[in-house]
């Protein structure tokens, strides 16, 4: 492609567009903080409470590839302004949510505003950056900015729970989404698929019942143990996806260009960009709430505690490239979800150490690997696909990322919720309506306490911990033993150093 004629306005179009993502990373674990202050208000079940933290990720999962397509018929600029504008206004109702109900329901829609912009921002980066290297830099910064954001999002809910209630981590995306509109306006330069193909709605309503559906069967019969209503959803998601896949190989114009997976290289990339979120999303969305349950620390201590995950993940996505370069694709992301792994292991063996300072290293192999991960195969996936269909590829691996975020909260906390509902064991003498409320979460057993006696309550308090300690040391190391069989996986599958990425088939 040409180098000539270069946006002079290009790096101010990556400022909005690296805002944008920054943004809709942090709403992915921002609440992780935030969710003891939403169980003392709205009282949510066990289950709301997993959903609040999700629905939001698997929204914007299951309309990634439906809102690119959109974005390739509209102008993908008009779509992230749309998106971004809707967003905003989204954002101050879910701030002044009265019920759990709603709160879901707002954190549903801000998942569809939000899956106007992932997509649209990688696109537009193709259309903006003419020149490789330049694009590549970019890349890597929008990458960085998605790590950093995940991470980041508790620190962010820890600065303003301090001092404001828990709708202050959803007012906050207004003035930054303002932002991102008043640079991305005059900056943005739109772009289009001149023939792009009709809609396929059948194909959406698969995607989204599929995804759904399997996520539902999964929550709830961790829960609640297998029921008849959970396996009938859940068997009916499964159809759902397998007709989708079908469906995907005869469209002339499908929503996922399923040919793409037959390159090793592409399937190993949009694996290595799942489990790089799924590890991160799922230790930081649990551990938080330790360090406010189980250490009683208030959620400003909480997110600082955290800060050394945030900063790892933005330096080492920074960095990622030159080690990229120097030592292969598949040995380096193989290495980051390793670190993860690791990290997440230790985490579990220290959870009962008296010591705050030992959870610095274990914190900064989580985000250092994700950093790495998470950009190297974002840059694999657009490496490895044919230039005509650039567009899909990156549909794909945004849907993995946000599907990676949601399976990571989803399937990690009904893990959980499983073991400590099965290792709690409150004293005969406990109310049989405060005995529910333990059992639905620490959040409710905590708020709970006030209609005990004192030393009832610090007896119950105490119980409470020790469960919820004993179920945070299982998932993770559940965690940590997914992230290194896939770290082999994805060693096998990505090329090493000098390897060719860029053809369909493989490596």
């Amino acid at each position: 492609m040409t180098t000539t004629r270069r946006d002079p306005k290009r790096w101010w179009a990556l400022v909005a567009m690296s805002l944008a993502i920054f943004l809709v990373a942090v709403d992915g674990t921002v609440l992780s903080l935030a969710t003891p202050s939403i169980v003392r208000d709205l009282q949510p079940t066990a289950t709301q409470v997993l959903w609040i933290g999700d629905i939001y990720s698997f929204v914007l999962a299951g309309l990634l590839i439906t809102m690119g397509n959109l974005g390739d018929r509209w102008g993908r600029k008009l779509m992230l302004l749309v998106g971004g504008t809707a967003f905003a206004l989204l954002s101050i109702g879910a701030a002044y949510s009265q019920s759990a109900e709603m709160l879901i329901l707002m954190r549903a829609l801000l998942g569809v505003a939000g899956a106007t912009l992932m997509p649209s921002t990688l696109a537009l980066m193709r259309s903006t950056f003419l020149d490789e290297k330049e694009r590549s830099f970019a890349i890597g910064v929008w990458s960085a900015m998605g790590a950093a954001g995940a991470a980041a999002g508790p620190l962010f809910g820890g600065l303003l729970l301090q001092h404001y209630w828990w709708g202050s981590v959803f007012l906050v995306n207004v003035p930054i989404m303002a932002l991102v509109l008043i640079i991305g306006l005059p900056t943005l330069r739109e772009s289009w698929d001149p023939n792009p193909g009709p809609l396929d709605i059948l194909s959406v309503a698969l995607s989204m019942i599929g995804i759904l559906g399997v996520v539902y069967f999964v929550k709830e019969s961790a829960v609640h143990g297998i029921e008849p209503t959970f396996v009938i959803t859940g068997i009916v998601g499964t159809v759902a996806l397998v007709w989708f896949v079908q469906r995907q190989r005869h469209l002339e114009h499908p929503l996922v260009d399923v040919r793409l997976f037959a390159s090793w290289s592409f399937s190993g990339a949009v694996l290595g960009m799942m489990l790089s979120v799924f590890g991160l999303a799922g230790a930081l969305f649990f551990f938080s709430q330790y360090l406010q349950f189980v250490l009683q620390l208030e959620p400003l201590a909480a997110g600082l505690f955290e800060l050394p995950a945030t900063l790892a993940a933005l330096l080492a996505a920074l960095g990622a490239g030159k080690v990229m370069r120097r030592f292969g694709r598949g040995p380096v992301t193989a290495t980051g979800l390793l670190a993860i792994g690791a990290g997440m292991a230790a985490v579990a063996l220290l959870l009962d150490t008296p010591s705050f300072a030992l959870f610095f290293l274990p914190l900064v192999l989580i985000g250092a690997g994700d950093g790495v991960a998470l950009t190297i195969a974002s840059d694999t996936v657009l490496a490895v696909a044919p230039r005509d269909r650039a567009g899909a590829a990156s549909a794909v691996s945004e849907t993995g990322y946000e599907l990676g975020t949601a399976l990571g909260i989803a399937l990690l906390g009904s893990v959980l919720t499983a073991v400590y509902q099965g290792t709690l064991a409150l004293p005969g003498q406990v109310p049989h309506d405060v005995a529910e409320s333990a059992a639905e979460s620490p959040g409710e057993a905590f708020e709970s306490l006030t209609a005990l006696p004192p030393a009832l309550a610090e007896q119950v308090a105490a119980t409470v911990r020790e469960a919820f300690t004993h179920a945070l040391s299982v998932t993770t190391l559940a965690g940590a033993a997914v992230l290194v069989v896939g770290a082999f996986a994805t060693w096998w599958m990505l090329p090493g150093k000098g390897e060719l990425v860029d053809e369909m088939g493989g490596h």
